[in-house]
């Protein structure tokens, strides 16, 4: 998944100390934000964490703008190591302990300085702003206010730094806030949607985002065919496609990869109506269609979308256009639009958290936890978030309750929610993705989801697995050729364990065992001992780890021969050692390794 710039989310804002703690809260209170506090530092907080620096990382990997109320060294010792492309850093502002210095560190072109400027204005501070534009200017020219589109980003750095030399720019057009840049004829303005050509370093173009685009399609349109007719009715209107502010259409269309692959293209949401809403606006449609209505329920797609999007004042630029498989309209508005309509296509992010702590966590996964509305998942995994949980909607599901799970999950993005389903570690290993996708394919008679749910957005981010985990603890024992097998019967047939516990064990394949027992299941494990202890030596060495990444972390070694049921419960991962595995005293403690071959190799070399 290719990674995207920061979305608007709502700050968070970081107590580290008593000293600091009103402060924090105000600027909480200003921006509607939570204070995350330090464990033992302070004293109330919606949310505590027990390192500061990892706590920081693990909101700026997850994209989530950090306000702390510390000195600015702290944060910077946080971010630093993870510094690499300012154009998708999150804002990140100190303040000080009394409120009276505030500074945006990190962002300020992606909204630092304007939160800056917001909390210094209600603590009654200085803002320490030292963006060059800022300071010398009060605007950034590559940070446009909401409705507000720059056409040339790329041109954006030299037309500021001609400003910043001395020289003036004359505005063409309506845009109030660019009234105080200084005046001369070196660096040209332009704020229209109409296309322009003759753009550079010295002509700067801010389109306001006042066209909504309605598309519809036939299933399966190529993707092409749909953006070169969008393409060619901007063309013919003589507007900038950076004029265009959301692609819209309906519900039934919401994975239609044609509709999808238009609205990345033109870098803007894609929002859905249903049936009734656009059937709402028939009496304003320039081309309805009884084809269409016996088709979805609606006299227009393409129209209707548009004009449902702009409202009442909204009026055709274009009306519809077709081609064999595609149709498209353009709606204007009298004013940018900054709140859209509709709804947003449901996302359903299923996510492997890994055994549990945050340094295991991937950053991925991390945003993808910050960006969404509601967690669901089983409670323990969810608790295991940490801060990053809180303040969210939640839905936990108990053990056995896992189908449940996933189809509340599906069900929730269907209605247009961006929803995580929370897994421990890899959400593809004994996990709920597999069962995501078994829902989703799953006819109507079959207990699957609905139609609404069966066309949102999956994505599947990987996490630290429980034998990886494990394994990383012990050494290298996944050195060579190894298998999982869950001993969970459950799910799988009894018969079917035993066949692949006797397949494994005479491949001698390294072995992780998930779900070793359970209250009611004790037989299985011991029952693999003895299989395995056909194939391999006694001193075969296992290891058996606990609540990895966790406080009560237990990791112990055993002899296969010595292996007993009672000391494995469900948090343990039992991993058995091949024949050429080994247990040797390395440094600092036990090291369980299994080796490749490379002595072999290094053998043959010499007799070479």
């Amino acid at each position: 998944m290719k990674p995207v710039a920061p979305q608007a989310r709502k700050p968070v804002v970081l107590a580290l100390s008593r000293s600091g703690e009103l402060t924090a809260h105000k600027v909480a209170a200003v921006l509607g934000a939570q204070v995350h506090g330090r464990e033992g530092r302070v004293d109330q907080a919606d949310a505590f964490f027990a390192n500061a620096l990892e706590h920081a990382r693990d909101l700026f990997v997850a994209g989530v703008p950090i306000v702390g109320v510390c000195a600015s060294g702290i944060l910077i010792r946080a971010v630093a190591p993870l510094l690499a492309d300012k154009t998708m850093e999150p804002p990140v502002i100190s303040v000080s302990d009394d409120g009276a210095v505030v500074v945006p560190l990190l962002g300020g072109h992606r909204g630092a300085n304007k939160l800056s400027a917001t909390i210094a204005q209600a603590l009654d501070a200085v803002s320490a702003v030292t963006t060059a534009g800022d300071v010398a200017l009060g605007i950034a020219l590559d940070e446009p206010p909401s409705g507000w589109r720059l056409v040339n980003r790329a041109d954006a750095k030299a037309a500021m730094a001609g400003l910043l030399g001395g020289g003036g720019a004359q505005v063409d057009g309506d845009a109030p806030w660019l009234a105080d840049l200084p005046k001369g004829d070196g660096l040209r303005l332009s704020c229209t949607m109409a296309r322009q050509d003759d753009l550079g370093a010295d002509h700067l173009q801010f389109a306001p985002q006042r066209v909504a685009l309605g598309v519809g399609c036939a299933r399966n349109c190529p993707p092409a065919e749909l953006a070169a007719l969008v393409q060619e009715v901007l063309q013919d209107a003589g507007i900038a496609p950076q004029a265009v502010h959301s692609v819209n259409t309906i519900t039934l269309k919401a994975d239609e990869p044609a509709i999808i692959a238009l609205a990345g293209d033109l870098d803007v949401p894609m929002r859905l109506f249903e049936a009734e809403a656009l059937e709402a606006e028939t009496p304003r449609l320039a081309n309805p269609s009884e084809v269409v209505f016996a088709e979805v329920g609606a006299h227009g797609v393409a129209e209707a979308a548009a004009l449902a999007q702009a409202g009442a004042q909204g009026e055709f630029l274009v009306s519809k256009r077709k081609t064999a498989n595609a149709t498209c309209a353009l709606v204007v508005t009298p004013e940018p639009v900054v709140e859209l309509t509709g709804r947003a296509r449901g996302r359903l992010s299923v996510v492997g958290i890994g055994p549990g702590q945050a340094t295991w966590r991937t950053p991925e996964v991390s945003r993808l936890v910050a960006e969404a509305e509601e967690l669901v998942g089983y409670g323990l995994y969810i608790d295991l978030l940490g801060p990053l949980a809180v303040g969210k909607a939640r839905s936990d599901f108990p053990l056995g309750g896992e189908e449940d799970r996933c189809r509340y999950a599906l069900e929730q993005a269907g209605q247009g929610k961006n929803v995580a389903l929370v897994c421990s570690g890899d959400a593809g290993i004994y996990a709920m993705a597999a069962l995501v996708f078994e829902l989703l394919d799953r006819g109507p008679d079959q207990m699957g989801v609905t139609d609404a749910a069966r066309r949102v957005e999956v994505i599947c981010s990987p996490g630290v697995s429980a034998l990886q985990g494990a394994a990383a603890r012990a050494g290298a024992p996944l050195g060579h050729d190894f298998c999982a097998i869950s001993l969970s019967d459950l799910l799988t047939p009894r018969e079917d364990i035993v066949k692949r516990l006797k397949a494994a064990a005479m491949g001698d394949f390294v072995i992780a065992f998930y779900n070793p027992v359970s209250m009611r299941r004790r037989t299985l494990l011991a029952e693999a001992r003895d299989i395995l202890l056909q194939h391999r030596p006694p001193e075969t060495p296992v290891m058996l780890a606990s609540s990895l990444g966790r406080p009560e972390e237990h990791v112990r070694y055993r002899r296969l021969d010595a292996l007993e049921v009672d000391e494995v419960d469900m948090l343990t991962v039992v991993l058995i050692g091949s024949s050429h595995s080994r247990l040797a005293a390395l440094g600092e403690g036990p090291r369980m390794y299994t080796p490749r071959g490379y002595a072999r190799k290094i053998d043959g070399d010499l007799a070479g």
